[in-house]
């Protein structure tokens, strides 16, 4: 049933452009930085990010995770062989439910950020004393279980956001990532095949895209080592989102 209800909760995320204040990203040319449905110098003013220099041949790999499906170890596995270091926007009750996943995440480097608690609409959530607990109830599993304090990074559920929810997020302490690469890629029972992945992923991948994957797919646990090698081979290099946002 969680995974039902999270799987609906997904369903139309990544590159649709909703009505209303939502994130979404439109790809005119392959290779080319997309247009997006708020500017960087706009979002800049609530600490908000979603693009890396496009001078640069940088990318940034980041995973949401509301479950695990089985996948995350192999993920984890790959990043490892790559010495790419990623960041984990997790649930909060994935950090409840998969503990050791979480740990080995912080263990071999990876930044594991803020996804909310319960994966709410958090555009209707207007009170900062309500969009408070949803953030801090995510940072005291991690700090019961890790032992630190979280790493002040969020994103919201399904990319659907208001500027009061920014504004928040900030007045908290966090910095909020969005994305400019993603595709289809969290229907577990309608997984895309390699080819559709890498026909999605490749023409949208630019200098400084920030990577958006789900941790559920079978089909990025597939193509996982085949990905990195290719941005490898096309001159690219990895680097956490710290770098992004210059904290």
């Amino acid at each position: 049933m969680r995974k039902f209800i999270f799987l609906i909760f997904v369903l139309l995320s990544c590159v649709t452009v909703y009505a209303g204040e939502s994130w979404g990203v439109y790809f005119p040319k392959n290779g080319g930085r997309p247009e997006t449905n708020a500017t960087a110098e706009h979002l800049a003013q609530f600490d908000t990010y979603f693009v890396g220099n496009e001078n640069e041949k940088v990318l940034y790999m980041t995973f949401d995770a509301g479950y695990d499906n089985g996948y995350t170890a192999r993920i984890l596995d790959t990043l490892k062989k790559h010495e790419v270091r990623a960041a984990f926007f997790l649930v909060g009750t994935y950090i409840r439910d998969y503990p050791e996943l979480t740990k080995r995440m912080v263990d071999e480097g990876h930044i594991v950020a803020n996804h909310t608690m319960s994966h709410p609409d958090m555009s209707k959530i207007s009170d900062f004393d309500s969009f408070a607990k949803e953030l801090s109830r995510v940072e005291e599993l991690y700090k019961e279980l890790i032992g630190k304090d979280i790493p002040k990074f969020y994103r919201p559920p399904r990319g659907i956001y208001s500027e009061t929810n920014l504004k928040h997020a900030k007045q908290l302490g966090y910095t909020t990532v969005f994305w400019t690469t993603a595709y289809k890629d969290w229907e577990v029972n309608n997984q895309p095949s390699k080819e559709e992945a890498f026909s999605k992923l490749m023409p949208r991948t630019h200098p400084g895209s920030v990577i958006l994957l789900h941790n559920v797919s079978k089909t990025n646990a597939d193509i996982m080592d085949e990905l990195l090698t290719r941005y490898k081979e096309l001159g690219y290099t990895f680097k956490d989102i710290y770098h992004l946002t210059g904290k």
